[in-house]
């Protein structure tokens, strides 16, 4: 028995358009299969973005923590958020000496530190930092590491100690202070058994001057004092030291010193995560590098001043210009820890006479070209008194 269907029936017309449908579907089907076998490109999902933790070597409170931050969020704007950096500050994950193990192991992305805190693991890291650099001033060292061989001679370091890192140095700091003091340092004896902090090659330099040195990190420092283990001690500026404490625990800091005349900060990337990274990106980070070196550099003269001025009008600290016999001495004990390095480390060697031959014309062209500033400052706000001589 047959059943008739109550559905009406469709018209010839509708019929027609149908079939006519279930006929591209097929053929649309067997296109995209054909297509597929070809090698035509098919649409994958997009992926999410690129993440990374890094750690900087510096507290959260102070200025350097936050040009990593700066650093950080520039990369993650300029990459319009494919690659997002999160910076932690020191301790999060590793001690503040720990971060160039960290970052070639891979247990942290990267890292915002300075080259002298490598110091332990191959001398010839802090002369990126440490010491008078044959008088060049922190950009002149930039200046050196990107054209004057600089890049070659860091990558063969770290080669060298088997570091797993891709470095960008960035960020000149100006001149920093000798240190914070219970009373102005006045002759070279004044540092016979005192016990300070400082850090790189400048350790070697002041237990030649007598001090009894020890190296500690930025976190570290002021409690260290404020339990009389340090009599004296040198961080790095005016915005760092104010906010890192120094102020609570001594009045005197003597400004100008050879220790540390060139040093600028390094930006560390593990380099197997940095390597797998697309070329476009690759070049978006080493143009954020250097975009924030120079709004560091900006950023560091407009924070540094003001706070310049608060230490002395609002927290009494009395600046006092470091005596230039001081200042000779530590030239003489360099020139012989340098020396002595040289003859132990082939590397430090190399490294010191590609300084030294950049050094000798730049630092001339320097001197020989650019005005004394004083004359022109005292002419528009009066002879303001410079530091005291101690």
């Amino acid at each position: 028995m047959t059943r008739k269907s109550n559905a009406p029936a469709l018209p010839e017309s509708r019929t027609a358009t149908t079939g006519s449908r279930r006929k591209f579907l097929r053929a649309a089907t067997g296109a995209a299969a054909a297509g597929a076998t070809l090698g035509f490109p098919t649409i994958v999902k997009a992926q999410g973005p690129i993440t990374m933790r890094w750690q900087s070597t510096w507290p959260s409170k102070d200025i350097f923590h936050e040009y990593a931050l700066d650093f950080a969020k520039k990369v993650n704007d300029m990459t319009g958020g494919d690659l997002k950096i999160e910076v932690l500050p020191a301790g999060a994950v590793v001690p503040a000496f720990g971060l160039l193990d960290a970052v070639s192991k891979g247990t942290l992305d990267g890292g915002h530190g300075v080259l002298v805190y490598h110091y332990g693991k191959q001398t010839a890291l802090a002369l990126w930092g440490s010491g008078p650099a044959f008088g060049m001033d922190g950009n002149m060292l930039l200046s050196w590491h990107k054209y004057g061989g600089g890049r070659e001679l860091l990558a063969k370091l770290y080669a060298s100690i088997g570091a797993n890192v891709v470095s960008f140095p960035y960020g000149p700091h100006p001149t920093q202070p000798l240190g914070w003091f219970k009373k102005p340092i006045t002759k070279v004896d004044d540092f016979k058994g005192l016990k300070y902090r400082t850090v790189g090659i400048s350790i070697d330099v002041f237990t030649g001057m007598g001090a009894a040195v020890n190296a500690l990190p930025g976190g570290e420092i002021i409690p260290a004092m404020d339990r009389g283990l340090l009599d004296a001690a040198e961080f790095n500026n005016a915005s760092s030291d104010r906010l890192l404490g120094f102020p609570d625990v001594s009045k005197v800091c003597m400004l100008q010193s050879f220790h540390q005349n060139a040093e600028q900060f390094e930006i560390t990337f593990n380099k197997t995560k940095f390597d797998a990274l697309p070329d476009k990106m690759k070049a978006i980070i080493a143009n954020a590098v250097e975009a924030a070196s120079a709004d560091m550099s900006w950023k560091a003269i407009d924070r540094y001043s003001q706070d310049y001025i608060e230490l002395q009008t609002k927290q009494n600290v009395k600046f006092y210009k470091t005596p230039d016999a001081i200042l000779q001495k530590q030239i003489e004990v360099y020139d012989q820890v340098a020396d002595k390095k040289s003859a132990e480390n082939a590397l430090f060697k190399e490294i010191v006479e590609s300084q030294k031959k950049f050094a000798e014309r730049a630092v001339r062209w320097d001197l020989d070209t650019y005005v004394n500033r004083r004359m022109a400052y005292n002419h528009y706000f009066g002879a303001k008194p410079a530091p005291k001589k101690a």
